[in-house]
């Protein structure tokens, strides 16, 4: 197995409140209120060839996330491009994944927490795929109602249950967990949305309580655009068995097959293949004009 470089102690740069800083000089204080009661925001992105792919959008929603977790991120989506450009620039990676992340910090402690500092900070740092040869198995917890959560927010509270699922699956031999949502329809992997390739249209579910990802809407349009029929819908676990291909997206994940959820097999499948072969010709466009 191989060694495991724990993230505090690499070599690079984060840019943090305004300033790009050494690594290990990014901390913060134990007392932090986003690491005692989750008033946290983050987001998940890839570069190729030094070119964030859709950063404007991922940069906006890492502000509105905020928004929807009672706080304004001090920067402008202007801004946060500049300084995700500066940080993959100098740790010299130009193929990379990117994490920005706001929270609030020290300076109050309890669940109400107004006064606080609202903290920014911006990672970037070589990872491969994400996912490899996917199996999946039945989630321990569902996806929660939109009246009891911001659902619509990459919010890291909301990440507690996905960490815990996806532990509970990897025990059990699998790579992932399949999240159900609060009603029992088909959500999403832990980290990814979802596609049933039935008969040649493509279905996905609709999200309504969790996020409509960035790749998610990237692949929608590219699939139009080959002429596939797209249908968001409410989907059953049932309906597993009616699918001949299952692939699921995610800025880390990209566009990846599914080999097997439970006792179920799947083939990765013409569709599947197109998809993948069009993102990747999407992304090194991207890397070719940086």
């Amino acid at each position: 197995m191989a060694e495991i470089i724990p993230f505090d102690a690499r070599d690079g740069t984060i840019w943090l409140n305004g300033e790009l800083v050494a690594w290990r000089d990014a901390t913060l204080h134990v007392l932090s209120h986003g690491l005692h009661y989750a008033s946290c925001v983050f987001e998940g992105e890839r570069a190729y060839g030094g070119k964030v792919f859709k950063l404007t959008e991922h940069s906006q929603r890492l502000i509105d996330s905020g928004k929807l977790l009672g706080f304004d991120v001090p920067y402008t989506a202007a801004e946060l491009d500049a300084a995700t450009r500066a940080v993959i620039a100098e740790n010299g990676a130009p193929d990379c994944y990117v994490r920005p992340v706001a929270w609030r910090g020290s300076e109050q402690m309890g669940v109400s927490a107004q006064k606080s500092k609202i903290n920014v900070a911006i990672a970037s740092w070589e990872w491969g795929a994400y996912y490899s040869d996917l199996t999946l198995t039945r989630a321990l917890y569902q996806r929660p109602a939109p009246n009891t959560a911001p659902v619509k927010s990459k919010a890291a509270g909301l990440y507690m249950i996905c960490t815990i699922c996806k532990h509970a699956a990897e025990a059990k031999g699998f790579g992932d967990a399949l999240m159900l949502d609060y009603r029992g329809y088909l959500a999403e992997t832990t980290g990814a949305n979802i596609f049933l390739v039935i008969d040649g249209a493509i279905h996905t579910p609709t999200p309504d309580c969790f996020l409509d990802g960035i790749t998610r809407r990237t692949v929608i349009e590219l699939a139009k655009k080959r002429g596939y029929e797209v249908i968001e819908r409410h989907i059953m676990p049932e309906e597993l068995d009616q699918a001949q291909e299952i692939f699921v997206t995610g800025t880390a994940a990209e566009v990846t097959p599914v080999r097997a959820i439970d006792d179920r097999h799947y083939q990765v499948g013409a569709v599947t293949g197109q998809l993948i072969d069009d993102f990747r010709a999407l992304t090194r466009t991207l890397a070719a004009t940086a």
